[in-house]
């Protein structure tokens, strides 16, 4: 599908990808190591637009849309996690909201600093109560006067103890809940009642970071509500089905990646007088990989399109990040596979990938929900659970 790239996107895929091989992995195993991304780094990807490339040109980012950044995103994925999660946060469900349902001084007033990446941003909607299911959430938002006063803890945030402006959601009216009694919240680092609680440990993607955020009666002005009041539950939904795509995006370079690692070991790798790459057995598992990713990077490409055009397509999304998801983990379990005991150990990247990528069948919305969505669309039936 490449002749349906134009051709300023192509400019951008390479630019991404040339910065990525040349400056983003040789720092891998410092990331791993330290468990976080170098200053230095970070302040290569804001020079380069990396943080506002989705926001819109009027208000400082670049305006490629959901298709542009899946592209810069499926190349992203080649490098650690940690370097497409903190640039990727700002691009989709950090700025996301505001793009969509913001005021105009919201956006004039936030976006020109998210895009520049002089705030990094986080959206909070999952609690201990309410992660899958959405609409269960329970911090609440009483208004008071002109002010909110907001009550509630959330977790698994990403970018939680980093953000400088976090998208919150929290019920306002608890009969109608999804149904126009969720509202969202732009609530700043510092503002008085809001704290970071426990930062999370995860079993891979060092250097990013999840914590849970806590609000202790905390005071945000009206003029801080997305859209209208009782509307935050769609406006989540919506952010959430421009994050699934490049989720997915990111999945498809990850395992263009690992194959490229397995099928270079499997020329190399000689057993019993011959490369294993002359194995059938081994043959057939980047056979499959290279199926998989082909048909994970068509669907990406077809469905970004289509959600650029404005089309709302919540069951071709959860497609997309369910096969995409699914697809690099078995593709990562092949890469080791066919590494064998090289796999396994960590002197080589196949064993951080593997761990990396497992949260991406959580993230999003977990496999589960994805296939929730799919069969209700199949099915015809109508509910509180959209995305």
């Amino acid at each position: 599908m490449d002749f349906l790239i134009p051709e300023d996107l192509k400019d951008l895929k390479n630019m991404v990808r040339t910065f990525v091989r040349k400056e983003l992995m040789p720092l891998e195993e410092e990331v791993e190591r330290s468990g976080k991304i170098p200053e230095e780094a970070l302040q290569k990807m804001r020079e380069l637009g990396f943080f506002g490339l989705t926001i819109p040109t009027e208000y400082g980012g670049s305006g490629i849309g959901t298709f542009g950044y899946c592209l810069a995103a499926e190349e992203l994925g080649w490098a650690h996690s940690a370097f497409k999660t903190i640039c990727g946060v700002n691009n989709g469900i950090g700025s996301k909201p505001i793009v969509l349902d913001g005021t105009e001084e919201q956006k004039r007033k936030y976006l020109p600093k998210i895009a520049s990446g002089e705030y990094i941003t986080a959206f909070a909607l999952s609690e201990p109560g309410a992660g899958s299911d959405a609409a269960n959430i329970s911090t609440q938002a009483v208004r008071k006067g002109d002010r909110y006063i907001i009550n509630g803890r959330k977790h698994f945030i990403t970018n939680g103890p980093l953000a400088d402006l976090v998208t919150v959601l929290a019920v306002t009216d608890k009969e109608k809940r999804a149904h126009g009694g969720i509202t969202a919240f732009l609530v700043e680092k510092g503002t008085p009642g809001f704290s970071v609680g426990q930062i999370h440990k995860t079993m891979g993607s060092r250097g990013v970071y999840h914590s849970e955020l806590i609000f202790d009666n905390c005071e945000v002005p009206a003029e801080n509500v997305i859209g209208k009041e009782g509307m935050g539950f769609i406006t989540a939904m919506k952010t959430l089905d421009d994050g699934r795509l490049t989720l997915a995006a990111s999945c498809v370079g990850t395992a263009e990646r690992l194959l490229e690692m397995s099928t270079e070991y499997a020329k190399r790798r000689v057993t019993f007088g011959k490369p294993i790459a002359e194995r059938q057995a081994i043959q057939w598992m980047l056979a499959d990989s290279a199926t998989e990713i082909y048909a994970a990077k068509m669907m990406v490409y077809a469905t970004a399109i289509r959600y650029d055009k404005g089309e709302r397509i919540p069951a071709e999304v959860a497609m997309t990040k369910l096969y995409a998801t699914e697809m690099v983990n078995r593709v990562a379990d092949r890469a080791v596979q066919i590494h064998g005991g090289m796999g396994w150990i960590q002197e080589l990247p196949v064993e951080r990938i593997y761990r990396d990528v497992r949260v991406t069948r959580l993230y999003e919305g977990t496999s589960e929900i994805q296939r929730i969505i799919i069969a209700r669309n199949i099915l015809g039936y109508k509910g509180g659970l959209e995305g």
